[in-house]
């Protein structure tokens, strides 16, 4: 499972497990996005799917498969919305996610704390995201902190709204960093927000995300 994590919201972190879902689906994958954010669940309203009790639904035995609902924005992705669940109920969940068998990408809330915890306590790895400012990226290391500590290794940085300028690697020790322009709303929609996700996905799928 691959967290996608930052240190503040807003950042792109929504937008980013959209993206990439979208990317891994080009490539013949069927990924799963996991509403991670109990807080401010917001993945049903970006993808257009309903809200449900995805996660609670998943805790309590049921199969991701028959719970997830298939994004009619996105081709080829599947979401499991995120209503009333704790971290409790959260953990139990993505503990039953890890035996999935597609690519599961949880959008986890912002921070470092504890409802940032649960996810990546689960996840594998780390895909960063933070937005090219210093303050952001001074928060996100932070995040990438938590995640070693946690042995969800942050493989990927990326950048969203970044001209390509700002050199993160004095912070972050990650192999890869990808850069996304600033482009107009909404994001998703234009080619080169997609060769950038899709980017992103062949650096992931080649370290067997």
């Amino acid at each position: 499972m691959l967290a996608i994590a930052g240190g503040k919201g807003g950042c792109g972190k929504t937008t980013t497990a959209l993206g990439l879902a979208r990317a891994l689906a080009t490539l013949g994958e069927r990924p799963l996005v996991v509403d991670a954010d109990l807080d401010m669940p917001d993945i049903h309203h970006r993808a257009e799917t309903d809200r449900v009790a995805g996660l609670t639904a998943v805790a309590e035995g049921q199969r991701p498969a028959a719970v997830a609902q298939r994004s009619p924005r996105f081709a080829g992705v599947d979401v499991l919305p995120c209503r009333g669940s704790d971290p409790s109920t959260a953990a139990s969940a993505f503990r039953r996610l890890r035996q999935c068998d597609r690519p599961v990408v949880l959008d986890c809330a912002a921070g470092a704390g504890p409802d940032a915890v649960v996810p990546l306590r689960a996840a594998d790895r780390t895909l960063l995201v933070s937005t090219p400012v210093a303050q952001s990226l001074r928060d996100t290391t932070k995040t990438s902190a938590m995640a070693r500590q946690l042995d969800a290794t942050p493989s990927v940085l990326l950048l969203p709204r970044s001209d390509g300028t700002t050199d993160p690697t004095p912070l972050f020790d990650c192999e890869y960093v990808v850069h996304v322009p600033e482009l107009p709303d909404p994001p998703l929609e234009t080619e080169e927000s997609a060769s950038r996700y899709l980017k992103c996905a062949k650096i992931l799928s080649k370290r067997n995300i």
